[in-house]
């Protein structure tokens, strides 16, 4: 049994849980979301106006990207290419750097969990979590995209303390 900071499956301890666990929490918000926040684009407040949940389906890009009449399944390719070169990074990952398995395995959630609503109906990508005060709103997002802004925003901390450490 290993239970150090470099054991062998350390990265994996961290990532693959993670992975799972921020997919199923994407999916079970999103399917409540299209059953509880009936009908659509009508706001139910959480924290007064600051917080909202309001049902929209976005069959573009986050901040309305969009690729026209092939935006389901351009976004839906890029989302699989995404996975592959997530995963080549996994594999890249050492084994004890737990916090570059959490970061990878968040984005990772989050573009599969969008995929999946890609692939599963053409209405598009399932966002409620309404954030803003009185008009001025940020746009209407989902579990996954939060995954993969944390995500991303740690592997971009990771790989500045990496080279402010290899500068030195």
């Amino acid at each position: 049994m290993c239970l150090g900071r470099n054991c062998p499956a350390m990265k994996a301890r961290y990532f693959w849980p993670t992975l799972v666990g921020v997919y199923c929490l994407d999916f079970v918000t999103k399917r409540l979301a299209e059953t509880r926040l009936l009908p659509e684009h009508v706001p139910h407040p959480i924290i007064g106006e600051l917080v909202r949940f309001t049902l929209a389906y976005n069959k573009d890009a986050a901040m309305g990207l969009s690729l026209g009449g092939y935006s389901r399944a351009g976004f839906a390719i890029t989302a699989a290419v995404i996975l592959v070169v997530l995963g080549v990074l996994y594999h890249r990952t050492a084994e004890s750097d737990r916090f570059s398995a959490l970061a990878l395995a968040m984005v990772a959630a989050g573009a599969l969990g969008n995929l999946t609503d890609r692939l599963m109906s053409s209405r598009g990508v399932v966002d409620f979590i309404d954030v803003g005060i009185g008009s001025a709103r940020f746009y209407t997002f989902n579990v996954a995209d939060s995954a993969v802004t944390c995500g991303a925003l740690l592997l971009a901390i990771l790989s500045l303390r990496g080279s402010k450490q290899g500068g030195a």
